[in-house]
């Protein structure tokens, strides 16, 4: 019978049209802001530069998701958590 390991950080390589969820987000928070100012304004130049700026967010999202080494991500939690009382002694006998 096989045996599958669980895997539970399944957000953090989710991709949406190539990008991971919080570039998607911030590229959709752009369209959405670029759409507003093209509805409000109603200029031809602005429609054309909103959908130039968007691509060009676009490629810039692509080439960061795919060198993951510029930007440096950083685990907020730490491994492992636990709920041992720390005691003084403890303290001592980890440093020496």
């Amino acid at each position: 019978m096989k045996q599958y390991e669980v895997y539970r950080h399944i957000r953090r390589r989710a991709l949406i049209f190539g990008l991971p969820v919080a570039f998607f987000a911030l590229q959709m928070l752009v369209v959405i802001g670029s759409l507003m100012a093209v509805i409000f304004s109603f200029n031809l130049v602005l429609l054309f530069g909103a959908m130039v700026a968007n691509g060009i967010l676009y490629g810039i999202l692509l080439k960061l998701t795919q060198k993951s080494g510029l930007l440096q991500m950083r685990t907020i939690f730490p491994h492992m958590i636990s709920n041992k009382k720390i005691t003084i002694n403890e303290k001592y006998d980890e440093h020496s």
